[in-house]
C-alpha cells in the first residue's frame, strides 16, 4: 500500500527548529523581516531611515523621532513571555495533528496553565481571523453538525447543551478535499444559512447538501445549491456526495474529544478554527509555522478580558 505523501511528508525537526529560533535575537529578526519585508518604514511618516535604541527594544525614526515597537499592534503586544516561548508554542501547535491542550502546552513550555491558556487562545484567534478571509469555491459538500453532550429536557436538534455548526468541505476535480470550514451558527434556520453562504462561499460555487430545509438559504445567494434527500439513518453517512464532509466531522470530533478535557461552548469557534487552519495548510507542515507567525503579526492585540468573551461566530 503506497504511503500518503501528506501524512509522511518531512517537516522541520524540533532540533532544527531550536537551531533556527532558539534565541530571542533570531525570533526578533524573523518578525522584523516579516513585518517590514522591504526594510523598516516609520508608521508615522513612512521614512526608511532609523536607529535602534540600546536601552529598550525600540526603533526610532531619524526624521520624526517616532519610536516603534516590533510587536506593537500585533498579537505579541504587551506579552511578558519571551518570543522564544511564543515561537515554540507555534511549533508545537502547528506540528501536532490532533491538537495540544493548554495543560500539555504549559508543561512543554514551562509556564503556568493560565499563561498557556492565554497564549493558545490568542494563537487560535489568529488562526480563525486568517481563515475568515478565505471563501470556499468550486464543489462544496455541506452538512449540519453539533458539539456537546445532551442535557435533560428536549431531544434531537433542540437538545440543550449542544452547539450547532455548519461543516463545509471544498472538493477538487479529482474528488479530493482541498479546504474545509466549520462555522458555529445560532441555529439551522434558512436566514442564518443565507448569511453564512454570502460570507463564506465564493459566487457561482456549487454547494451540495442533504434535504435539511435550512440549506435552501444558499439558493438566495449567488451560489448554486443541490439538495440530495438522504432519508436519514446510518446508511446516509456512506453516500459519496457527503463522504468528505462526514469524514472531516468525525475526525475533528474524535481529535477534540481525545485532546481536550472540556471545551467551553462559547469558545468553540476558536477550537474549530484551529483544525481548519491546519487542515487547509497540511500540504506544507514547515511553512505552516511561518503562516501562523505572519497571521499573529496581522492580528490585533487580545487582552485577557477579550479572550474570555465569546468570540464572533464567523
Amino acid at each position: 500500500m503506497p504511503k500518503n505523501r501528506v501524512q509522511f511528508q518531512k517537516s522541520i525537526s524540533i532540533q532544527d527548529f531550536i537551531n533556527k529560533y532558539g534565541t530571542e535575537d533570531q525570533c526578533r529578526k524573523r518578525l522584523f523581516n516579516m513585518r517590514w519585508p522591504e526594510g523598516f518604514k516609520c508608521p508615522n511618516c513612512h521614512h526608511n531611515k532609523y536607529c535602534q535604541l540600546k536601552s529598550r527594544n525600540l526603533y526610532q525614526c531619524n526624521r520624526c523621532r517616532y519610536q516603534a515597537s516590533l510587536t506593537s499592534g500585533t498579537l505579541f503586544a504587551n506579552s511578558k513571555l519571551p518570543l522564544t516561548t511564543w515561537f515554540l508554542a507555534i511549533y508545537l501547535i502547528t506540528q501536532e495533528k490532533n491538537g495540544i491542550s493548554a495543560l500539555e502546552l504549559s508543561r512543554n513550555l514551562g509556564v503556568s496553565y493560565n499563561a498557556a491558556w492565554r497564549l493558545k487562545h490568542k494563537l487560535m484567534q489568529a488562526m480563525k481571523e486568517r481563515d475568515d478571509e478565505y471563501q470556499l469555491a468550486g464543489f462544496i459538500q455541506i452538512d449540519d453538525a453539533y458539539w456537546g453532550g445532551v442535557r435533560r429536557g428536549s431531544r434531537g436538534r433542540e437538545a440543550k447543551g449542544k452547539r450547532p455548526f455548519v461543516a463545509a468541505v471544498s472538493i477538487n476535480d479529482e474528488g479530493h478535499p482541498i479546504h474545509m470550514r466549520f462555522s458555529v451558527v445560532k441555529g439551522f434556520q434558512k436566514q442564518e444559512l443565507t448569511q453564512w453562504a454570502k460570507t463564506h462561499l465564493r459566487p457561482k460555487s456549487l454547494a451540495i447538501s442533504d434535504g435539511l430545509a435550512c440549506f435552501r438559504g444558499v439558493d438566495d445567494t449567488k451560489s448554486f445549491h443541490l439538495a440530495i434527500v438522504t432519508g436519514g439513518g446510518a446508511d446516509c453517512v456512506e453516500l459519496p456526495y457527503f463522504k468528505w464532509v462526514n469524514t472531516m466531522i468525525s475526525n475533528v470530533k474524535n481529535a477534540m474529544h481525545g485532546t481536550y478535557h472540556a471545551i467551553n461552548n462559547k469558545h468553540l469557534p476558536r477550537y474549530l478554527a484551529e483544525f481548519c487552519f491546519k487542515f487547509n495548510r497540511r500540504f506544507d507542515l514547515a511553512k505552516m509555522i511561518d503562516n501562523l507567525i505572519y497571521s499573529s503579526l496581522q492580528t490585533a492585540p487580545m487582552p485577557e478580558r477579550l479572550l474570555k468573551l465569546a468570540e464572533v461566530r464567523w
